[in-house]
């Protein structure tokens, strides 16, 4: 912080380094000046000229405009023309000063130092867990809406003032720190509270490979025991990342091109992990059935790529025809060299007897050109489309394809998904393991509880610090306690939270759907998800003895002596 106040105290001395000098030698020469002039008595008769003091008083009060009216002795005309003289003088200074203060006010430097300082102790004087997320663009906002959802406090980093001033604007819960910096520089990430106590987490999400490469190695080399969340969009980019440690790196391409491949093998999987891992409170995503037989990618990018192999692994290998405007090497496939917005290159590939069409290349407008040729040619082709940018989002709603890869928002999601919840990556694993009758009967439960509404999604470490009344209960093992405590109001002990128990792990072993009868033990770990009212008043049922207390055995009681004497 002293580093911070110096930049500052410096700069203004800098700035006003030359005003600050011209009143100086406006002060002295008037000063100087009525020193040297003698005066006048009351007779007429010359006297002596002030002295220091009396001209240094007069000066001060009389350049300032206070004008007391206090003078010695009456002036000689001589002291009268230098006091004249000496008015204009300090007028014209101090007209001076004021413009340069008024110029320094609007000094980008200044102001970049000031906000550096703000920046700086609003980090310092966090007391809560939170994490610095480095780039605030389509997905970093997307992020920090969800984060202030949940209640978890987070720092913004971002070279572009834009994106900041839509933060500033933005109705979160709680005051965000924010600043207009590079990430990519080591003091600006100490800055942010890379070493602080309380920090959880480092999210690089910018739109650049380079910068979140360089952000997840400088957090790695400084501050080894803090998790970093990097998305990378090349793969080459992805392999740098995992050399050195990074914890989770995101790569929508080859997570969407997973998730494409579960909707066609198990399509209630997929709706399952759609309805887990999107922004609790948006509307639940309908089901989706994509078909298996002849599929088109138009674009053999790395979305492409991606898309490619795993329709390959699905034994579609014979079946996938590839059209894209550079030379490539499709690994056997045939490949026409088209951008494929035209209709003969479509026809080429057989796009009449197809059942499906990836438009995957980078760039919005053609892939939305590439759609509307398909579905003129074939009404009934199923449509999986690429879109880069949100802007873009009235354009591929208008033309509503069958699935839209959006890929702010599945970086997005992925991030969100390890930061609050990181049992649910190893559900999700799971769940692409179980048949689709077992992911029908989850849904089937949990339809009720979300009401049209993604749930929210949550994870419960039972332990003195995140559930102390729980823990301390199951120290009693005459008295045990099941997952039905944790499912029961504590409001009225005859209804049940709209939640599901989704997973509990114990020492490294997992049971998928725990059993309401299941007795819990110190230090279980159990996903849950549901509504956002239920999750808090579990929260509360497990910090607080007497909720706990009235869940367990349906007597109310209270720990002053004024409720236990009401209370008989």
């Amino acid at each position: 912080m002293s580093v911070v106040n110096d930049s500052v105290l410096f700069l203004v001395l800098r700035r006003m380094r030359a005003p600050l000098i011209v009143m100086i030698l406006i002060y002295a020469v008037s000063i100087f000046g009525l020193v040297l002039i003698p005066g006048v008595d009351a007779s007429g008769e010359p006297t002596a000229p002030m002295s220091f003091f009396d001209a240094f008083y007069f000066i001060s009060y009389t350049a300032s405009t206070i004008g007391f009216g206090e003078i010695p002795n009456a002036f000689s005309y001589g002291q009268r023309f230098w006091v004249t003289a000496c008015i204009y003088l300090t007028v014209i200074g101090w007209t001076y000063s004021i413009l340069s203060i008024l110029n320094l006010l609007k000094d980008d430097g200044l102001q970049r130092a000031l906000a550096t300082g703000r920046f700086h102790r609003k980090v310092k004087n966090l007391s809560e867990p939170f994490c610095i997320i480095c780039g605030v663009g389509e997905t970093g906002s997307l992020i920090c809406t969800t984060l202030d959802q949940v209640q978890m406090r987070f720092v913004v980093l971002d070279t572009r003032p834009e994106p900041l001033q839509e933060l500033e604007l933005g109705d979160y819960l709680a005051d965000v720190p924010a600043l207009n910096a590079d990430a990519q520089i080591p003091g600006i990430l100490l800055l942010a509270g890379l070493r602080h106590s309380h920090c959880k987490a480092v999210l690089a999400v910018t739109n650049s490979d380079e910068a979140n490469l360089a952000i997840a190695m400088n957090v790695r080399l400084l501050n080894p025991g803090i998790p970093v969340i990097a998305r990378a969009e090349h793969a080459a980019t992805a392999a740098n990342m995992d050399s050195f440690g990074t914890n989770f790196v995101v790569d929508p391409y080859a997570l969407y091109a997973r998730r494409l491949a579960l909707a066609m093998r198990s399509p209630p999987s997929y709706q399952l992990v759609e309805w887990l891992t999107r922004v609790p409170g948006t509307p639940i995503p309908e089901l989706h059935k994509p078909p298996t037989g002849k599929w088109i990618v138009c674009g053999y990018g790395h979305f492409g790529r991606a898309i490619v192999q795993h329709l390959d692994t699905m034994g579609l290998h014979d079946d996938v025809r590839i059209i894209d405007p550079r030379p490539t090497n499709p690994d056997d496939h045939l490949s026409i060299v088209s951008a494929g917005t035209e209709a003969s290159p479509l026809i080429d590939a057989g796009i009449k007897n197809a059942v499906g069409l990836v438009a995957a290349s980078d760039n919005d407008i053609n892939n939305l050109s590439i759609a509307i040729t398909a579905r003129e040619l074939n009404p009934d082709l199923f449509i999986v489309m690429r879109q880069s940018s949100s802007a873009n989002s009235m354009l591929f709603e208008a033309f509503d394809a069958n699935l839209t890869m959006i890929t702010t928002q599945t970086v997005a999601h992925a991030c969100l998904s390890y930061l609050t919840t990181p049992m649910l990556s190893r559900f999700i694993r799971e769940i692409e393991k179980q048949p689709a009758a077992w992911a029908e009967s989850l849904i089937k439960a949990l339809t009720p509880i979300c009401a049209g509404c993604v749930p929210f999604v949550w994870t419960t470490r039972i332990n003195r610090v995140k559930t102390p009344a729980l823990a301390q209960a199951l120290h009693n093992v005459d008295c045990p306690v099941s997952v039905a405590a944790l499912m029961t109001s504590n409001r009225d002990r005859r209804e049940t939270l709209k939640l599901l128990p989704l997973m509990l792990e114990r020492a490294g072993q997992i049971i998928l759907r725990p059993a309401p009868d299941l007795p819990l033990h110190n230090g279980d770990k159990i996903i849950w998800t549901g509504t956002r009212e239920a999750w808090n008043e579990q929260k509360l049922t497990a910090s607080y003895g007497n909720a706990l207390n009235y869940v367990l055995t349906g007597k109310s009681s209270t720990g002053s002596w004024l409720g236990k004497y009401l209370n008989g």
